[in-house]
């Protein structure tokens, strides 16, 4: 049997549809039917809750028909086929039709659970401008008298006040809204969203003229963002009436900004689109936003009006239910080649232009930069450069060196060399050598006495070395220096304390991670963002090994050490530090994205411009590397984090900086998260 690791509901997702149903006017019996289907349908993939259209049950364009009792008793009827079919269904249902309460007729949207009517949400606003009349059929919300109406035999609450929770799902509370609801400056959602709700829902038949689909996007995407919530939207489809007007069948899933699904438009036939939203992601960034709360306190009195009605589902018994959502297998680089030809550029520039500040408050025109040949440097190298550019500075004001040590290979050197001469910085080299020596005969190191002991001593020998020598030749030249270390390389502790690649007196490069450096000198090759005359070294430093060449090996060409052969992947170890700094979410949930991500796909599924896209990952490995890094992240190297020097942050991926986005005790624990990890079966699923 299947572990319910494997199970997308013991992560905190929830699987929610949107169908379209064919429908025909003033047919109340056959929507229903075709109701029925698409309900059952979205039930047996998973799916908790199932929106469908405004007035699916009746048709929206029935116009004057509403005021005829024969349709709206047969919507009613319409309405008793779904309910007796809810009973057979596990997820809970919401449908559209017309109802009269005390002498007005409402356009309402109904959730049915298991046979139960858990409530009528009448519409609040009526559109009645353009093509819509609504107000000449239907009365809006604010006109009613009661709270409560006896339908189908069942006492259920009647108002735009109800919210409604799957209490055996956690953090799963949903409000609904029709159609032009969403359309006005204050939704009602966003006042629900302060209550509690994380999932909207919005019954809509909306339709087509030429530009509206793209505006729904915008609409439903800004109201999922603004209210930190996952948004249903739903369009009428086929079936409607074309007398003056036509219909697309558009249903959209949007999370916090992101779309998740979208239906095809103008489809022959009724359809279904499906979405796993991350209730716990929503969760998490309404506590983190602390203006959220706020938002909440400064609007109290309409937050405290909304009653929660509360149910509990039937959640898929499934041991395994894959998460039916892309899950990126690198988040801090966009798959998408122009998306991230973007990205690169913006990172960029918020690199360049934050040292073209420092160098101009501190009234410095000199910098002091350590270039080993290897990706690191390398970028910073070519921030530098864009930065005298920027000031109208020669590059020759960049002061380069290369430190050659007793493990720096032959290729290395030649490419920092390359490199320095394609940047045209003033170019030097420094062999270390002998003041290691010196030092580790001072220490009276066994290496002194020419036994080949390669300790930490002797390499912290010689990254120390470099380092002093870096401070000191920006004392001297009036400059400072520029440090290299990039965040993957902090969150791992990949560095030594006090040396280059942790201290300095300005690093660019310490909020971008290894993965998306990678790409962003690989794009200053390609785009000729900086003028270079052979770019082509910027890629032979890409295809170079990464290693701090502080040991030898077993020949030149050969790197006694190898960085990711210690501290796993840095493709794992970045998507790893994503979900664990932004997110916050425990190592098991990050394990099964990661096994979602990274485990058995077809390589066709990823785009070629990401080198490593083609890799793949079982389970076993994925919890091996997560157990690294979750123990050098959280136990052994926050010492290193809380003392390290200014930077610029570049993304909402977070930084780890003490003065901005993560601020630890040095001295804490990894028990918690140790102890999660168990949860992760050590056999694939």
């Amino acid at each position: 049997m299947q572990s319910p690791f494997f199970n997308l509901y013991s992560h905190g997702f929830a699987r929610v549809a949107v169908a379209v149903p064919d429908c025909k006017v003033a047919d109340p019996g056959f929507n229903a039917q075709r109701t029925i289907a698409l309900a059952e349908q979205a039930a047996a993939r998973g799916a908790v809750l199932v929106s469908f259209p405004e007035l699916g049950l009746s048709a929206y364009s029935c116009e004057d028909l509403f005021q005829q009792r024969a349709l709206l008793d047969a919507s009613l009827q319409a309405l008793q086929s779904v309910l007796e079919a809810s009973m057979r269904i596990p997820a809970a249902l919401i449908v559209g039709l017309p109802l009269k309460v005390d002498h007005q007729l409402y356009n309402c949207a109904v959730v049915l659970h298991h046979g139960r009517i858990l409530g009528v949400v009448p519409k609040s606003y009526l559109p009645n401008y353009s093509e819509f009349y609504e107000a000449r059929q239907f009365s809006s919300a604010d006109c009613a008298v009661t709270r409560s109406v006896h339908l189908l035999g069942q006492e259920v609450g009647f108002g735009s006040h109800l919210l409604f929770e799957i209490r055996n799902i956690p953090d799963f509370r949903f409000h609904i809204e029709i159609c032009e609801d969403v359309w006005v400056p204050i939704p009602p959602s966003s006042f629900a969203a302060l209550a509690g709700a994380t999932v909207l829902v919005n019954l809509s038949a909306s339709n087509i003229v030429v530009g509206k689909s793209g505006y729904r996007h915008q609409l439903v995407s800004q109201q999922s963002a603004r209210c930190l919530a996952a948004y249903l939207y739903s369009s009428a489809g086929n079936g409607e009436s074309t007398t003056d007007l036509a219909w697309d069948g558009q249903a959209l899933i949007c999370e916090n900004g992101e779309l998740l699904a979208e239906s095809e438009r103008f489809a022959q036939g009724g359809h279904v689109i499906y979405a796993d939203v991350d209730l716990e992601r929503l969760s998490r960034e309404r506590f983190h936003q602390t203006t959220f709360g706020q938002s909440v306190r400064r609007h109290a009195d309409e937050v405290r009006r909304f009653e929660v009605v509360g149910f509990e589902v039937q959640i898929p018994q499934q041991q395994a239910l894959p998460l039916q959502r892309r899950v990126a297998r690198f988040p801090y680089v966009p798959a998408n080649a122009e998306q991230r030809e973007l990205r690169c550029r913006e990172v960029y520039s918020i690199q360049v232009q934050a040292l073209v500040q420092r160098l101009s408050s501190a009234g410095l025109k000199k910098v002091v930069i350590g270039v080993s040949g290897g990706l690191d440097s390398t970028h910073a190298l070519l921030v530098c450069a864009k930065a005298m550019d920027k000031l109208g500075l020669p590059r020759s004001n960049i002061l380069a060196y290369t430190m050659p040590g007793f493990a720096t290979s032959s290729r290395t050197l030649v490419q920092a060399h390359q490199l320095m001469a394609q940047v045209g910085c003033s170019a030097q080299e420094i062999d270390i050598r002998p003041s290691c020596e010196q030092m580790l005969k001072d220490l009276g190191h066994p290496y002194s006495r020419g036994e080949p002991v390669y300790d930490i001593t002797f390499e912290n020998v010689q990254a120390g070395e470099r380092t002093n020598h870096l401070f000191r030749l920006a004392n001297h030249h009036g400059a400072i220096v520029i440090g290299t270390g990039d965040l993957s390389e902090l969150a791992l502790g990949w560095c030594t304390y006090g040396v280059g690649d942790h201290m300095s007196h300005y690093n660019v490069n310490a909020s971008v991670p290894k993965t998306l450096i990678t790409h962003m000198v690989r794009w200053v090759a390609e785009s000729g963002s900086l003028e270079l005359k052979q770019p082509e070294v910027l890629i032979h430093v890409l295809e170079t090994e990464i290693s701090p060449e502080l040991v030898p090996g077993a020949s030149d060409g050969e790197p006694g050490q190898r960085t990711q052969d210690f501290i796993g992947p840095y493709e794992l170890q970045d998507f790893n530090l994503y979900y664990i700094l932004r997110y916050g979410f425990t190592p098991a949930k990050v394990a099964f994205l990661a096994h979602s991500a990274w485990h058995d796909r077809g390589v066709g599924h990823w785009p070629d411009g990401l080198h490593g896209a083609h890799n793949e990952y079982s389970l076993p490995q994925i919890k091996k590397n997560l157990g690294i890094f979750v123990y050098r992240f959280f136990k052994t190297s926050q010492f290193k984090r809380s003392c390290v020097p200014n930077a610029p942050k570049v993304g909402s991926g977070g930084s780890l900086s003490p003065r901005g986005d993560w601020r630890a005790p040095s001295d804490g624990e990894a028990t918690v998260w140790l102890q999660d990890l168990e949860r992760i079966p050590d056999l694939e699923g």
